[in-house]
Parts: C-alpha cells; structure tokens; sequence
C-alpha cells in the first residue's frame, strides 16, 4: 500500500488540519471531528447539516458553504461519525429556526442521526430528516435496509440549501429536499476495488478484466461482475437500470457523472459524453450537468450516474449562488 499518509491512526486528524489550513472560512474543531461555517448560525436561517464515514472528500466537509451545508461530520474512515458529534454540530449550526439532517440511507448514518435528534429535542431545538436513498443497484445490502444513499446527496444538500439561504421555514426546506431525494436515482460501477488505511489492501477481490457493477461507495457488492465493457457499454447499463426505474422521456435533467477517487478526469469526459447520449436516445434533456469528483471511495476507479428530474422550481435553486471549498459559482 502507497498512500500519501503521516500514519494510519492519524488519517482524518491530519486531514482535518489541512482542510483546515486550505480554507479559512471553514470552522475545523479536529478534535470534535465538526465542521462548520466561519462565524457561527444566520439569524432566522434553517441549519443543514450532514455527516457519514471519511474517505468520500469532497462529501461532506467540501460541501460546508454559502448555499449548502452549515456543518459536515466525519467519521473514521468509512465509518459513521457518532451521535455526540451529530449533536455538537445541531447545537452549532441552531439559530432558532430549526435544523435539518440530511442522511445517506446506511444503517449507522440513520442510527446515530436518530440519536443526535433525540439529543437536539431534548435541548429544545426542533430538527427535521431527510434519508436520501437513490441507488436503483441493490434494494438491500450489508450496510442498509432499502436503497442506499449516494450521489442525490450532493443534489438535495446544494437545492435544499439554496432554499434555506432565502430563510424559508423548517417544513419548506425539508420538503424540498424530500422532493430532490424521489425525483433523483444513481447507479454505480466500480473497475477496481479501494483501499482503506487501516485494511492495507484492497476492500474486495476484482480481476483486472472484470467490472463490478452497481457497486456501493463503499465498495459493497452491485448487481452482478461482468467482463470489463466500453465506457459506452457502462453507460447503458447505468442509464437502462435508472430509466426502467424513473422513466426520463420527455424530462428535463440534472445529471451528475461521479468519480470515484482513482478514476481521471479525462475518462469522466468520456464517460459523461456517453451517458449524454443513451439520455439522448432514451428521450430525456439533460439542461444542467457535473462531472468530476463529488463523492468519492478513497482510490477506487470507476464512476456513478445521477439523475434528477427537474422543476423550474428546483432549477431556479439549483442555479442559486454557492460557494463551498468544492462547488461554487454565482459568487
């Protein structure tokens, strides 16, 4: 194993100080292991919080900012962060106008953000929770019941979070990242496994002709392993599985294409060039795009497809300013 470390124990500290150190805007308690905005809660303003394992920067320490989240907790790498920081962040990140957590669909995201609401109500502050649970690959794994969370995330975080930057109520912010949340589906390949600190190895075993398709961002197993296809082939298997759930004839678009931390920026180009296309064919208009890294697993190759069917509602919020260490424009 080669990974640009200090020592295992020390992964995320050391990344908290250099993310720290890279943005001055951003609030680093290492030791707390939160992240927040520089100088404290907006008066009147929902709070948004969201937090899960480290190993998926930019997600979601990256994503602290005008326009989308107040606070980020990290947990160990792919490990999700506990209840105590959960509720540190809630505390912080209150102005009165109540909190909204936005969770990723794993079992220990959606414990944990339980208990840190409990917490919350006991302090008197009123928290709403979003599950976000997009992937169309696998309806139950070794890490949730149900769908798990993956690139919507990154969509009801900015969207939801452009409507509280306007100070909307509670119930309004919660709403619409509910409404980004069904509208959204993503679908995962992965052409390697990753490499975990700790593990020293990779997480799975993937021969060097195979794909793993509709992989976890953890590396959890997908659909089914097949021979390793054109990025085109991937493509159409990503875009079939999202389409026979969330028909996209006839839409207009937001589309993401995701790396997944070991995969170049010139095979994303590719990649998104290919996804544009099978939307094409299947009907659908893609009117706003990403592509490049978002939410990662460590130095796995590979990529993700997500999709949300758009409102001119949820454009308008889309298209709001943001300014975060990984998303910003408008400002």
């Amino acid at each position: 194993m080669k990974k640009v470390i200090n020592s295992v124990e020390d992964v995320v500290r050391d990344a908290l100080n250099g993310l720290a150190a890279a943005h001055p805007e951003l609030s680093v308690d290492v030791v707390g292991k939160v992240i927040t905005r520089a100088g404290g809660p907006t008066p009147g303003k929902v709070g948004l919080i969201s937090g899960g394992g480290s190993g998926h920067e930019p997600l979601h320490g990256g994503f602290v900012g005008l326009g989308m989240l107040d606070a980020a907790c990290p947990g160990e790498v792919f490990t999700s962060p506990v209840p105590d920081q959960m509720a540190q962040a809630t505390r912080d990140v209150n102005s009165g106008a109540g909190v909204l957590h936005i969770v990723k669909n794993y079992t220990g995201d959606v414990l944990n953000f339980k208990m840190a609401a409990e917490l919350a109500d006991d302090d008197g502050i009123e928290v709403a929770t979003v599950v976000v649970n997009d992937d169309v690959a696998v309806e139950d794994s070794l890490y949730t019941a149900g769908r798990r969370g993956t690139g919507a995330t990154v969509f009801v975080e900015k969207i939801a979070g452009a409507l509280a930057e306007q100070k909307a109520p509670l119930k309004a912010v919660t709403d619409v990242a509910n409404e980004v949340n069904e509208r959204s589906r993503s679908f995962g390949i992965a052409l390697t496994a990753c490499t975990t600190p700790a593990a020293g190895k990779p997480g799975f075993d993937l021969p060097a002709d195979e794909v793993e398709l509709g992989v976890g961002i953890h590396g959890e197993p997908g659909r089914h392993r097949v021979k390793l296809q054109t990025s085109s082939e991937l493509a159409g298997v990503a875009l079939s599985a999202i389409n026979d759930d969330m028909p996209l004839a006839g839409q207009d678009l937001l589309v993401m294409v995701n790396g997944l931390g070991g995969t170049p920026l010139i095979e994303l180009y590719i990649a998104y060039q290919d996804v544009a296309s099978h939307i094409a064919a299947l009907g659908g208009r893609i009117t706003r795009q990403l592509v490049g890294n978002y939410i990662t697993s460590l130095d796995m190759a590979g990529f993700t497809v997500t999709v949300c069917k758009l409102t001119n509602d949820l454009t308008t919020l889309w298209d709001a300013p943001v300014r975060t260490p990984a998303l910003r424009w408008g400002v």
